[in-house]
């Protein structure tokens, strides 16, 4: 066993529970303060893969910076100098000066991962039990090994193995809308779908849905135009017990509980919502929805944690913490600025994890809880009931296209 509850050292010991961004930002900054840090990841490969599409704020790119990643050096993703709402028909109904960099899970993973220490990374470990005590956290595995430390970073996802065991209460919580999902290679687009589009973060407005889309670098990382993709995002309203259940039963009649395997989707589910996308969406979505040979299917949750810190020894970042909906666009950069504080904190605090640790939850649990309050407030108007007036004002005010292009994945309106 592997122990960091040795009285005698002095280079603190950090476990860190999953090895995406969170747990990637925590270890480079961890790193930076001192720390002796491990990621113990559960997927048995590495991630790169991924290709999500990843909205970019002044903070991440602070925080990249540092990592070791010079922001202004290397090429993070695609800029796009504004916005475009497009109605049915395909007019130009809107439009709005708003500079930005669109970058993709991928591109990230790849940035963070290339400067990591070798030895720290550990494929297919799954968390099965935490301990905690005085002297530090113990964590044991389902392969039989087991790590002690003096801090624990529970960077595992919305569905966290350690915050189930240590919060058990604390679970995500179904919105009333899933999101479409999918990469377009831009060349297998026509050229006036690429000219109104592919330069531009732009949206598509049907009544009580949304879609929107931006330019990222090539399944090759390139970015040059041609070479790249578009990656959309189109948000549905699906109620629970009838909708859901139908886009989440698989190809052998299998019902999943909030997400499905992309392979297992049904035939008739995917011939459905490209017919849909030719008759709700303006012609430029429709046809990236057509042309995308694998979307995928997201459902929206919600998640709130009450505490960010347990027992003076575990911290939660990233997903397992809070959960906003996609709207605000903040996923990356909040998982990043939770590892910031927190390594930050600690520092601060060198002789007291525990007030490090509280120094920590103070500041991020305020943040937290703010990203998904307006989150909420942006994506009210897909749900797919709207139970109270106060609702149904949102939803109005919302769904302008002007407002739409001014508040989507933007920081302003946070309140803390």
């Amino acid at each position: 066993m592997a122990s960091g509850r040795n009285a005698s050292r002095r280079q603190k010991q950090a476990v860190i529970a999953g090895g995406s961004m969170a747990g990637l930002f925590a270890a480079h900054l961890l790193l930076k303060e001192g720390w002796a840090v491990r990621i113990y990841e559960r997927v048995n490969s590495e991630m790169a893969g991924r290709g999500a599409g990843i909205v970019t704020h002044p903070e991440l790119f602070d925080i990249l910076d540092e990592c070791g990643i010079d922001s202004r050096a290397i090429k993070i993703g695609v800029p796009v100098a504004g916005r475009r709402v497009f109605a049915n028909d395909g007019e130009m109904i809107g439009e709005l000066p708003l500079a930005q960099v669109l970058t993709s899970w991928g591109r990230l993973y790849r940035l963070l991962w290339d400067l990591l220490p070798a030895g720290i990374y550990h494929h297919g470990y799954n968390v099965e039990h935490v301990h905690t005590d005085s002297a530090g956290v113990t964590v044991a595995f389902s392969n039989g090994e087991e790590v002690s430390a003096d801090l624990l970073v529970g960077a595992d996802g919305i569905f966290s193995t350690i915050r189930k065991q240590l919060l058990p209460d604390v679970m995500p919580t179904y919105a009333g809308y899933i999101a479409w999902r999918g990469l377009v290679d831009e060349r297998d687009l026509s050229p006036k779908t690429r000219a109104d589009i592919c330069d531009y973060f732009a949206f598509s407005l049907p009544p009580g849905e949304q879609m929107l889309g931006y330019p990222v670098a090539g399944a090759d990382e390139a970015t040059e135009p041609g070479s790249r993709r578009f990656n959309f995002v189109w948000y549905r309203p699906a109620p629970r017990d009838t909708v859901l259940k139908e886009l989440l039963t698989d190809t052998e009649g299998a019902t999943h509980e909030l997400s499905i395997p992309p392979h297992l989707i049904r035939p008739p589910v995917l011939k459905a919502v490209r017919e849909d996308a030719i008759d709700v969406l303006s012609p430029q979505f429709a046809e990236v929805v057509t042309k995308t040979k694998q979307p995928l299917i997201q459902a929206i949750l919600d998640l709130e944690t009450p505490q960010m810190v347990v027992n003076n020894r575990v911290a939660l970042i990233g997903d397992a913490a809070f959960v906003a909906r996609p709207h605000v666009g903040m996923g990356v950069t909040k998982a990043a600025g939770d590892a910031h504080v927190l390594a930050k904190s600690l520092a601060a605090e060198s002789d007291d994890i525990g007030q490090g640790l509280k120094t920590f939850a103070t500041q991020r649990l305020a943040f937290g809880r703010a990203v998904v309050q307006r989150a909420r407030h942006l994506g009210v108007y897909m749900q797919a009931q709207i139970a109270t007036d106060e609702e149904r004002k949102l939803a109005e005010i919302h769904r302008r296209p002007d407002r739409v292009m001014a508040e989507t994945a933007v920081t302003a309106g946070i309140v803390i």
